[in-house]
């Protein structure tokens, strides 16, 4: 079955070129022209990915978003204009897997969903579908994307997920920005350092509501580790 892709957009050329191009690719493209239409169709039928333009009037892609995280994970990529940087790191921060700056590549578009997928995929095999990383107080369960800290669920996108079990699998070694980007994200995509800190400082603040301070520390003028997550 094809994965859904709910296209967000209130410019019927952009939803048209998006759509296009997804399905050329093998995605099911469902088009809303508004974040109220969104909100609607995504609860009638839940998409696998959404494409959310922040940019909207009424009910813009930043709102669309704070509702969409209260009840579901649903896998976001937001559309910005160029120069709206604070709305991008904003989106991020709320809970955005990623983000296309208009205006923008279909191909690149296309290959950020079908990256943000792959990683938000649970297809474990009969062997390793109990299989968990345990660091200290911290659990991860990579097959079904499942966090913990100290028994507390901690709800993390597909990127902060893959962020921290990064960190988990190589406790006290260093990451610069560079290997993280390179570790997390496909190939072909550009990410600006900045993506990368606004998702660390939203991992921080998930774990810190499940009472853990320091799960990720910062070495200055080098990266990011595995923070504080012993048991005592």
């Amino acid at each position: 079955m094809s994965r859904r892709i709910l296209v967000v957009d209130d410019d019927p050329h952009i939803r048209e070129v998006i759509c296009f191009a997804l399905a050329n690719a093998g995605f099911a493209a469902m088009p809303a022209d508004n974040g109220v239409s969104a909100l609607a169709q995504h609860e009638r039928e839940p998409a696998d990915l959404i494409i959310l333009d922040i940019g909207m009037p009424e009910l813009d892609g930043l709102e669309v978003c704070r509702r969409i995280r209260r009840q579901s994970e649903t896998p976001i990529l937001f559309l910005s204009a160029r120069g709206d940087e604070i709305d991008r790191v904003l989106g991020l921060e709320l809970g955005g897997d990623d983000y296309v700056t208009k205006p923008f590549s279909p191909r690149e578009l296309v290959a950020r969903v079908s990256a943000i997928l792959k990683r938000a995929s649970i297809t474990p095999t009969a062997a390793a579908q109990e299989e968990v990383l345990r660091c200290g107080a911290l659990t991860l369960n990579a097959q079904r994307f499942q966090a913990a800290f100290k028994g507390n669920d901690v709800a993390l996108t597909a990127l902060e997920f893959a962020l921290i079990k990064l960190f988990a699998m190589r406790p006290g070694i260093v990451f610069t920005r560079g290997t993280i980007m390179s570790s997390i994200y496909a190939s072909n995509i550009n990410v600006s350092d900045r993506t990368i800190d606004s998702h660390v400082r939203n991992i921080r603040s998930k774990f810190a509501a499940a009472g853990c301070e320091n799960v990720i520390d910062t070495v200055h003028g080098v990266g990011f580790r595995l923070g504080a997550v012993t048991t005592e």
